[in-house]
Formats: structure tokens, sequence, C-alpha cells
């Protein structure tokens, strides 16, 4: 029973799930919950319903401080027996109750991990995953179930996700072999699996050099080319001018803008078709992702423009405005998300990131440093921290961030090179020659093409 996504949901079950996510929106948490609790009973295989009711639980488990188990129990004990019990002959209808569980206490571990077998048996393996990708988050400290995580996720060719689960646990208990030689084999496994993805890309290569090639993969992803879309575009358009207030036409509209990649009148029909459904929020987010990819098309045609006429002094302008515009309207989103849910870490990241690319780096600080908190981001946070404080000119504190985000490393994969460049730089900046040539070594002994690594430390030898 493979998942399902927002588009496969039968057409009862839709309007249950759009007074869900209206319901998610107004933060009416508790209806939210229990609508989601009905979708997920007529469509246990939904995933992102699932992925939702967890946010809500977890939130509504934080405001409460409390968890809704009978006599102090947390969503395991004899409930999660009987379920497990059940699921045996019933594993479909066993994730229906193993969601009452989890609403009484959406981190227990017991629970996660009984539905992480139940979605297995049933071939559900992304839900499988993400059963156990919330203890990660949550109970990092269950090294038991990280190593189940972990050992999934080798079974299924996901070596790269392997290797990030078994530092982890490492993270947790440093003296763990199991993981110490699985982190080594993972991160061995995920480089020569890139290897023969390198190997492969080269007829990927020449066919995109072919003049057809865009036009041939855009008809394998939507099953019309792009004459046919554009045709089908102005037999729409034809209907919109008779009627321009039909919901399903204007909706029909956004959707061939879509797939024709103009995002500009895709966010323009989306808009509208938003204004007259009355308020659907799934409208609204793909009004607001159609904006985003405008602004950011927008920004990469200045780009171009100034890349093939660097003096222009027109296009300059135009450029810093759409790119303060874009930044501000970043800031502006990460901070409502936070808002709404500001013991998120990752939103916290996101915003500290939105704030960091606009030159806010003062305002950053403070939000990255909450979102060391979270183990699974705790890496890249801290390397943010440290281009931060460089940015400041704090070198010294910005070289501790670096030093602790490699003592979460062991295999020299793609974030310990650029966290040791980034170090480097920072040393040359110092004028620590010796500390920055060291940093440097370090990444030229394993990857000679690493951006300018050999050129620096060559010339030091010269």
């Amino acid at each position: 029973m493979p998942e399902i996504t927002e588009k496969e949901l039968p057409a009862n079950i839709k309007p249950l799930w759009l007074k869900a996510l209206s319901a998610v929106q107004m933060k009416n948490l508790d209806y939210a919950a229990s609508l989601l609790q009905a979708v997920l009973k007529d469509a246990p295989n939904f995933l992102e319903g699932r992925k939702i009711l967890r946010k809500c639980s977890i939130q509504l488990q934080s405001t409460s401080g409390k968890k809704k188990g009978f006599f102090g129990m947390s969503g395991g004990g004899m409930g999660v027996m009987k379920i497990a019990s059940q699921a045996k002959k019933d594993p479909t209808g066993a994730l229906v109750l193993i969601e009452k569980e989890l609403e009484k206490d959406p981190t227990s571990e017991q629970a996660n991990d009984l539905l992480f077998d139940i979605a297995l048996k049933l071939e559900m393996y992304e839900t499988a995953a993400f059963a156990l990708e919330t203890i990660r988050t949550h109970k990092p400290e269950n090294v038991k179930l990280l190593h189940k995580l972990a050992d999934f996720y080798l079974s299924r060719e996901m070596p790269n996700e392997a290797s990030e689960v078994y530092n982890d646990i490492i993270k947790q208990t440093p003296t763990d072999g199991v993981a110490v030689k699985g982190a080594k084999d993972a991160s061995a496994r995920a480089s020569m699996q890139k290897q023969k993805w390198d190997e492969n890309s080269s007829m990927k290569d020449l066919m995109r050099d072919s003049a057809g090639n865009e036009e041939m993969e855009k008809a394998g992803r939507t099953g019309l080319t792009k004459d046919q879309l554009e045709a089908r575009r102005d037999s729409v358009i034809e209907k919109y001018n008779a009627d321009p207030n039909s919901l399903s036409t204007s909706k029909n509209l956004a959707g061939i803008y879509e797939q024709l990649e103009d995002w500009a009148n895709a966010y323009t029909f989306y808009n509208w078709a938003h204004s007259l459904s009355n308020g659907d929020v799934a409208l609204e987010t793909k009004s607001a992702a159609m904006h985003d990819r405008a602004l950011e098309a927008e920004l990469t045609a200045l780009e171009a423009g100034l890349a093939a006429d660097p003096e222009n002094e027109e296009l300059k302008t135009q450029y810093a405005a759409a790119r303060s515009a874009r930044l501000s309207e970043q800031v502006a989103e990460a901070k409502r998300r936070v808002d709404q849910n500001p013991t998120d870490a990752q939103l916290r990241y996101e915003l500290g990131n939105a704030l960091y690319k606009s030159g806010d780096h003062t305002s950053a600080i403070p939000h990255l440093q909450q979102a060391t908190r979270n183990p699974h981001i705790r890496t890249k946070v801290l390397l943010l921290l440290g281009r931060t404080f460089r940015a400041k000119s704090m070198y010294d504190i910005a070289i501790k961030q670096l030093t602790d985000a490699l003592s979460d490393l062991h295999g020299m994969d793609g974030t310990k090179k650029e966290i040791l460049y980034e170090k480097g730089l920072i040393h040359s900046e110092m004028d620590d020659k010796q500390a920055a040539l060291d940093s440097f070594k370090q990444i030229y002994e394993v990857d000679y093409g690493y951006r300018d690594v050999a050129e620096r430390v060559e010339n030091s030898y010269s």
C-alpha cells in the first residue's frame, strides 16, 4: 500500500483535509487533530496528513505541558501492546488505532516503533522512516531505535541518510563501535554510489546539449509537449474570458501556466482562484509558492543580464531592488512561521538563515543559537553561526562554532569539507597562516579538486 499525495486523496476526503488545513492555519489545533484523524481513518497511507497531525499533537503537548496517557502512561503500555497484537491480523486497521495512541503522546518510543513495523509490513516505506525520524528528532538518546533507522536506510540503499543517523548515535554514545564502523561504511557506500551516478551522467549531459531535450523532459513530466500545453492554455483563456469568475477555469489556467513554468502568470491565476474560493488554504499555499518562484525567476534573469552587461547601471539598480524585496519577504515569512510555532528549531534556523542573507547578522544570532538544540540540524546551524560571527569580524567566536561542528563529524563528507574550508578562510583573515594551512591540508589529502585548496596548499611550499 504505497503512500498517496494530496492530489490522490479520494474526493470524499478532500473537504475534510482542506478544513483541517484551515484549522491549522487558524491555530485551532484540537479541531485540526480531530479532522486529521478522520482523514487518516479513510486514507491511512496519506503521509502528509500524518505529518501535520504529528506536528499538531506535539504542539498541543508542549502547550499543555503534559501527556494524555492514562494513569501516567504516555502512549505506551497495554494500549500499544493490544494494537501490536491486532496488527498481526489487520495491519491497516492497526494504523488507525496507533494514531490514537500517538495523539496522546506523539513522541512515544513504543508507539512510533510499532508504527514503523506496521508501515514496513504494508510497504509504506516513507511512513516507516517518518516514525523513527520522529524519535531521532525528539528522543535522540534512544540509540536502539536510531540503529534500527540506520539499518532501514541501508536496506533501502540510502547510505547518506544512514551515515547521518550513525553520526547522531555517536553524539549520544561516542564509544558505540557499531555506530562508528557503520558511519564509515555508510559514508564509503555513499561515495561509491555518487561515483556511479557521476559515471552514468555523461549520456544525460549529451542529451541536455541537444536542442529538443528540454521539450522531451517536460513532455515526460506532464504528458503534453510545450506546443500542446500552449494550445490548451489558449483554449482555456477563451473560457476564462467568457467567465472570469469560474473557479475551476481559473485553477485550470493556473495549473497550465505552472506546467509551462510561467511563474508570474501561475501566481496571478492561483491568487485569483484563491479569492474566488472563499479562502481555500491549498490554493493560498500554491499562490505563495508561485509568487516565490516568480521572484526567483526575476532575480535569475537580472543576474544573467548583469553577467552579460556588468556595467549596466540600470540593471544593477533593478537587481538590487529585486533582491532586497525578495530577502525582506523571506524574513517576514520566516518570522510569521516562528511566531506560530516558537519552539520549532527548524523554523528558528530558517529565520536565522533569512536574517543572515539579508545582512542582519546581529538579529540572526539568537535564533540560530536556539536552533542548535535540535541535534538533527546542529551541524549546519553551527556552520551558519560561524559564518555569521565571521561577518561581524568576531573571528575567535566563529572559530569556536566551527570547531564544535567538526567535533560532531567523523567521515570526510561534503559538510566537513565545507566547514574546514570556512575555518581556513577565517584563519587566513586572522593572519594565522599555519592554522589556515592545517584546515586546507585536511581537505587536500582527500579531495585534490575541492575549490582552490590545491593552489593554497601547494603555494605554501614555494
